[in-house]
């Protein structure tokens, strides 16, 4: 995610002196059969989903979501979307693990949908949506496999947003005024339109399938697969956390190109809303390729851009998904969309391949793209490491006194400049200390080792002292958690 005031031409910075900027209710309860079962037949053989496995934990930021007793595996999603009368119609097919002993399976689920029946392991079971929790009957024992069916109806609701930045829009799948969809849900919207572990520790496997009425397109994330007439159908073959997949349903017009090594990308925009930013849709092989020289390989089959109605934008996995911020006009426009969508991409390799084990750490993501992005555009711009640094300081120092440090964010200041800034400085100064040889090295190898996977501040340390071989855990600790600049 951007915040679209960081890179707002740092050269106009330099020269000014001066940087601008630019909870749930009770749900309804769905219909439940009589005599639900106490415990679940027998599981099915899940080895197929084996690349789903995780190891959730419950988040500190945002205990209310998420479920650490619980490990799915994947997601089976086939949706059909009506937009005369504002309907989504869903069927969620949802392997699981126990990670623990279970008295019942709770997965978050939002109170907007009507239950149209519930099976565990194939037997009927007994489902309730309250608190925006759907609560199903039926115990598992720690590592138990399971199949959980949810069939569902009703008009998607979103969420609020906890944070206080300018750019603010509702958490979850959104409906517009002429029947489109689109959705953007960090830290925890995906269960506003389908039954989801919705915490960043489980990461699954996708199968998404969206019915839509003729001439419309569904972009949902993932690899595309061949639509079967009005079906549009996605698969992943990496885990996804909950809060990188995306739905996208409109009239919308698709460019195709080949990206470093013949990635396939797809560039998916409404004719006439979203044509200014269709120069820098088509610069996607170039932003690939600059990344790449830096960070290895693009992790991922696929990728490309959704463009959708909003002020924000999101590096939903494989399919980033765009809004046209007020930038202003003319090299406003271009050095703010050109700076913010090569940060989307950054986050394939920090983010997306790899990723935060709980919102504590959201710095690990942001302060990479961050960093990523500044490189990139102190490039563009001619802007020397000195310059930004000096830069960079003063906004640190601005923010941290404001904000608090990077690495213990406030519940209900989600995703605010300083969880981008701070690290990304933090970052630099291990730079300086090993030269740019081994810190690509360190940088390509912590996203390409541990591609698929959820990390945290512990295990980053750990990488980065191993591969270095020097001590960086007082300064990185020093950078996360102190109230002023460190020095």
């Amino acid at each position: 995610m951007y915040r679209s005031w960081l890179p707002v031409v740092l050269c106009a910075a330099l020269l000014t002196g001066a940087c601008t900027s630019g909870e749930p209710k009770p749900a309804a309860s769905g219909p439940q059969p009589s005599n639900p079962p106490s415990a679940s037949p027998a599981g099915p053989d899940s080895s197929q989903w084996a690349a789903g496995r995780s190891a959730p934990v419950a988040d500190p930021v945002y205990p209310g979501y998420g479920n650490p007793a619980v490990d799915v595996l994947h997601y089976g999603l086939e949706l059909a979307w009506a937009p005369q009368t504002k309907t989504l119609t869903g069927t969620a097919t949802i392997q699981l693990r126990a990670a623990a002993d279970v008295a019942e399976v709770r997965l978050d689920f939002s109170k907007a949908y009507t239950l149209d029946g519930v099976t565990l392991n194939g037997a009927a079971a007994g489902g309730t949506v309250a608190d925006t929790k759907l609560t199903v009957n039926g115990s598992l024992a720690k590592d138990a496999s399971a199949q959980l069916v949810v069939k569902y109806h009703g008009t998607p609701a979103t969420v609020p947003m906890p944070s206080h930045r300018d750019d603010v829009e509702p958490l979850g799948l959104t409906v517009t005024n002429d029947g489109a969809l689109w959705t953007m849900q960090e830290p925890y919207g995906a269960s506003t339109w389908y039954p989801v572990n919705d915490q960043p520790s489980d990461k699954a496997l996708y199968d998404i399938a969206v019915t839509v009425p003729d001439g419309w397109t569904a972009i949902a994330s993932g690899t595309p697969k061949s639509h079967d007439g009005d079906t549009f159908r996605y698969t992943t073959s990496v885990p996804v956390a909950s809060y990188l997949t995306t739905l996208a349903v409109g009239q919308y017009k698709q460019e195709t190109a080949s990206g470093p090594h013949g990635i396939a990308l797809s560039y998916w925009y409404r004719p006439g809303a979203d044509d200014k930013a269709l120069p820098y849709l088509r610069k996607s092989p170039q932003y690939l390729s600059w990344l790449e020289q830096r960070f290895g390989p693009y992790p991922f089959d696929s990728g490309g851009v959704v463009m959708v109605p909003s002020v924000s934008g999101m590096e939903t996995q494989q399919m980033i998904t765009m809004g046209l911020p007020d930038y202003g006009s003319g090299a406003n426009f271009t050095s703010g969309f050109d700076a913010d969508l090569l940060h989307e991409y950054a986050h394939q390799w920090f983010g997306d391949a790899v990723t935060p084990a709980d919102w504590d750490d959201l710095w690990l993501n942001e302060g990479w793209a961050e960093y990523a992005q500044y490189l990139y555009t102190n490039e563009r711009d001619k802007v020397t490491a000195k310059q930004w640094e000096d830069w960079a300081r003063g906004v640190d120092a601005r923010l941290r006194k404001q904000l608090g440090p990077p690495g213990k964010p406030k519940a209900d200041s989600f995703a605010e400049s300083n969880v981008y800034v701070c690290p990304a400085l933090m970052l630099h100064q291990i730079r300086k200390q090993i030269g740019d040889a081994a810190f690509f090295s360190l940088a390509t190898d912590w996203a390409q080792k541990n591609r698929g996977t959820t990390q945290d501040r512990a295990s980053f340390i750990a990488f980065v002292n191993q591969h270095t071989g020097k001590d960086f855990t007082a300064l990185i600790n020093t950078w996360l958690d102190s109230p002023t600049t460190p020095k």
